[in-house]
């Protein structure tokens, strides 16, 4: 395993939200030496667990879906799915990996949106835990424009390049720019999808609504978009400052989970 690579990565990180290392260490959460459990990995913000399998029971297989991998990393949150889809974009652009599937159930601890489950599949054990080890560490970072309160919670996230792990669960274009707002409640979400697209020059990917879109009934509105990374980016954060607005309206400031990257 390249400890060296995840250690880049967790300073990259770290420098980015010009956060100390060892305050970055704390956000990521249990180190993987500390259960005496081989198939754990660490955990993360948003009650995020990292695992892995380093060779999946042949009688589980088929069903799980896994296709020709055996070694698999797995990704499971109850907060946030954004974030996590984010996080583990990053592992797979940084790793030979690939993301097997992605599922989005309806949980968020109570809260309006979603947890997730991710596999990320690999030929040998040592990438499926050294991409898991770099989704933990990125997390902290995607989290940043996750912003809350007792009323509900906005998304907002961003990418120069997108990668596999968001074209499977967005179908946003490989190497393209990737935009994203969410807001719970819905309607607050719809209004941010109309000022991101009136706010630059982006084109729609997906949008889902509670009852369309593979959201889980969600209340949510979730709107996916690509474009120029420049016009992308102005469509999150037009979007990101309208939405702080309206969800502070229904009660207290919202608040970035951790600290904002966009």
């Amino acid at each position: 395993m390249d400890q060296q690579l995840i250690n880049k990565v967790v300073q990259q990180v770290a420098d980015e939200l010009k956060i100390k290392p060892e305050e970055k260490a704390a956000e990521a959460g249990t180190p993987c030496s500390s259960l005496g459990v081989t198939e754990f990995v660490g955990t993360s913000v948003g009650d995020t667990i990292g695992l892995v399998i380093a060779s999946v029971d042949p009688m589980l297989v088929d069903v799980m879906k896994l296709g020709k991998y055996r070694s698999i990393g797995i990704i499971g949150g109850r907060t946030g799915a954004g974030p996590q889809i984010m996080a583990v974009d990053d592992a797979v652009k940084a790793t030979n990996t690939e993301v097997i599937t992605i599922e989005l159930p309806r949980d968020t601890k109570g809260g309006a949106g979603h947890g997730d489950l991710i596999y990320i599949g690999a030929e040998d054990v040592s990438d499926a835990r050294r991409a898991v080890e770099i989704a933990l560490a990125s997390l902290p970072k995607y989290f940043g424009d996750v912003y809350g309160n007792d009323a509900g919670h906005l998304e907002f996230q961003y990418s120069a390049r997108a990668s596999q792990c968001l074209e499977k669960a967005f179908g946003s274009p490989l190497g393209k720019a990737f935009g994203m707002t969410c807001a719970g409640p819905a309607a607050i979400g719809t209004v941010l999808a109309d000022v991101a697209v009136k706010a630059a020059n982006v084109d729609v990917v997906a949008y889902s609504s509670p009852g369309n879109g593979g959201t889980s009934f969600s209340n949510e509105v979730i709107l996916i978009f690509t474009g120029d990374s420049g016009a992308v980016r102005q469509a999150v954060r037009a979007a990101r400052a309208v939405g702080l607005k309206l969800l502070g309206a229904l009660g207290s400031e919202p608040k970035s989970t951790t600290h904002p990257y966009i």
